[in-house]
């Protein structure tokens, strides 16, 4: 089943010390005032933090149809997810991996 922005905001807005305001001109979701997914100006998509380059080649070359990027995000530790392509329960854990990639340390440690 596909997933949508009301369930990005959903499930972002369950991690610890998350808020949502607005980036770009579209709802972005902070962890401690740092950013972890933003809903693109392209619809249907989501932009996703991850902890280093090699995760984000490895969304990209492993689901090509799921993960893609831009030019603008190049050398940048995040990937671009079409949302109708994601289960619910594959977006819950992207962005459990996002938050955790930007989350800091007393957050983290609090949720292993």
């Amino acid at each position: 089943m596909a997933t949508s922005e009301e369930d990005v905001r959903r499930l972002a807005l369950a991690y610890p010390e998350v808020t949502e305001r607005s980036c770009y001109g579209t709802p972005a979701f902070y962890v401690s005032g740092r950013i972890f997914a933003r809903i693109h100006d392209e619809p249907g998509v989501l932009v996703l933090w991850r902890a280093d380059l090699g995760e984000r080649e490895a969304l990209l070359q492993g689901e090509p149809d799921k993960f893609f990027t831009t030019d603008h995000y190049r050398g940048h530790a995040s990937v671009l997810a079409r949302l109708a392509r994601l289960r619910t329960a594959e977006l819950r854990e992207l962005l459990g991996e996002s938050w955790h990639a930007r989350a800091p340390k007393r957050l983290r440690d609090d949720t292993a």
